[in-house]
Formats: C-alpha cells, sequence, structure tokens
C-alpha cells in the first residue's frame, strides 16, 4: 500500500511520515527532496528561477513515479494535491491523509522557517498568520478530500497507526 501524507507546509509530514515508514516496515519518500533531487537545486531556488507552475510540473511528474509503488510512505508538499490531477492520482492509488494542524501551531513553525519556504519567504508576525490562514483557506477543500483527516496538533503515532489499520483492514 502507498500513504500519501498531505497537509500545509510545517505540518509535520516529513517527520510523521519517517515515524509512520519505520513503524509500518514501509519506505520513506519525500516529494519536496525528490523534486530537488531531479532539478539539482533547492525548492526556493526552483521558484525563484523556474516559477511555480514549472515546480507544479516537475512535482507531478515526480509524484507519477511514485504511483504503484508498493509499502512506501510520501510526505506530500503543501501545494501537491491542488495541482494537475494530483489529487486523484494519490486516493487511486493508496490511502490519503491530512495532518491538519491549526494556522497558530503553523505560524510558530512557519515563523523559524519562513527562509526556505518559497510561499512564505520573508514573512512574520501578523503577516505571516494572516498569509497561511488565507493559503490554508484555499486548500482546504483538496485537504478533506482525503482517506482519513487527523487532528495533528499534538501527533500521536499509535493513534495515527489504529487509524490507517481501521481504514486499510489488518492486512495493509
Amino acid at each position: 500500500m502507498l500513504i500519501f501524507l498531505i497537509g500545509f507546509m510545517g505540518s509535520g509530514k516529513t517527520t510523521a511520515g519517517r515515524m509512520l515508514a519505520e513503524s509500518l516496515r514501509y519506505s520513506f519518500a519525500d516529494l519536496d527532496q525528490l523534486i530537488e533531487e531531479r532539478e539539482g537545486m533547492p525548492i526556493t531556488e526552483i521558484f525563484a528561477r523556474k516559477g511555480e507552475g514549472y515546480f507544479r510540473k516537475a512535482e507531478a511528474e515526480v509524484l507519477d513515479n511514485l504511483v504503484g509503488r508498493e509499502r512506501l510512505v510520501v510526505a506530500c508538499g503543501g501545494g501537491t494535491p491542488c495541482f494537475h490531477d494530483n489529487m486523484q492520482k494519490m486516493k487511486s492509488a493508496g490511502l490519503t491523509l491530512y495532518l491538519k494542524v491549526s494556522p497558530a501551531l503553523l505560524a510558530r513553525r512557519l515563523a523559524t522557517q519562513h527562509s526556505s519556504r518559497p510561499l512564505v519567504a520573508g514573512m512574520q508576525g501578523d503577516r505571516l498568520k494572516n498569509h497561511i490562514r488565507k493559503l490554508l483557506s484555499g486548500r482546504e477543500g483538496w485537504y478533506r478530500q482525503c482517506d482519513i483527516i487527523y487532528d495533528a496538533d499534538n501527533f500521536d503515532l499509535q493513534k495515527v497507526l489504529d487509524l490507517i489499520t481501521t481504514f486499510s483492514g489488518p492486512e495493509g
């Protein structure tokens, strides 16, 4: 089975994905990291040099390469489900899990990471919080299409494993 972790930037998809993969004895892939490896530059540079449109196309292509794999947990970028037919691809290929995190917690987490996140670069304080709310509002409809929605403000690995097992059955 493929498990796609979906959520806003800073929601903990990479950290949770590594823990889930280890617990399930699955492989782990970070979509953003795979894009950076393919393009030979960090995402901030891809956005700056080639633009978001180019990035979203590369993201869809890298995602296509993962579909069909087995026993893999994929941490997706925050915008991955919102572009091309990515959400449909993920839902047809495996389990989609939305790590829902409150805007206040996202703002606290992203306040220290804003230079490495192109969509919030240089933002702090109320400007950052308002931008997160605006982006999240536009993406929430995509995120809510996930098979499982998990309130991840206080992430509990065992609860997530139980949800996955309940959803997919004991064989996973």
